[in-house]
């Protein structure tokens, strides 16, 4: 078993934060976003769209998609809970990680890949797409500060696979300099501070 890993993108850093939280070690395979390694016909054989984590299985079967594989990992390895340990946590868990994909992470995404100088030339950046996606960021942001409020962690008193999302989506922003601004969220900030001094968060 095996993961096909980029540090510089969001999805396998959450993936990872998610096996640094629940103590998991995989080995891992580095293939370049930057330098075009996706996009191989090898490497489209193992996922047809590009993306990256990418879990190999031992008998060579590939699964795309870090929710998807962290929840397989939650499956084999459901201690510490990282979804929950009752329906309705588990209810209030996915929720809310979904806010923090659909909301945060996806957005950033868009706001990246518009105003980067890495994607210029590489697809059609549209200051349309980057003003709409900051709407849907700030109304998210808002969302999970009342949702966080005084919590450690953003669904609760232990991590979850939202602070994997979550920390995942600001990271990435912070390095790609998509100046998304705190100051308005100060538990969103806080918790990304205090979350940024665990040792997963270095994953």
């Amino acid at each position: 078993m095996k993961i096909y890993d980029y540090r510089g993108a969001p999805n396998p850093k959450r993936l990872r934060i998610y096996l640094a939280e629940k103590g998991i070690e995989v080995a891992t395979e580095k293939v370049s976003i930057a330098d075009g390694e996706t996009r191989t016909p090898e490497f489209l054989q193992k996922n047809p769209l590009g993306g990256l984590p990418v879990l190999e299985l031992d008998d060579g079967t590939c699964y795309p998609e870090s929710l998807a594989i962290m929840h397989y990992f939650e499956e084999l390895h459901p201690e510490p809970p990282m979804i929950g340990t009752t329906p309705e946590e588990r209810l209030r868990v996915r929720g809310i990680e979904r806010i923090c994909e659909l909301g945060v992470l996806s957005r950033v995404a868009a706001i990246v890949q518009n105003t980067h100088r890495f994607f210029r030339g590489r697809v059609d950046q549209s200051p349309a797409v980057v003003e709409q996606a900051n709407k849907f960021l700030s109304s998210s942001l808002a969302a999970l500060d009342d949702l966080i409020g005084e919590q450690p962690f953003v669904a609760g008193d232990r991590p979850t696979i939202a602070d994997c999302t979550l920390y995942a989506g600001l990271h990435f922003a912070r390095n790609m300099d998509a100046n998304v601004d705190l100051s308005e969220y100060g538990n969103v900030a806080r918790w990304f501070d205090e979350f940024g001094k665990r040792p997963s968060a270095r994953a």
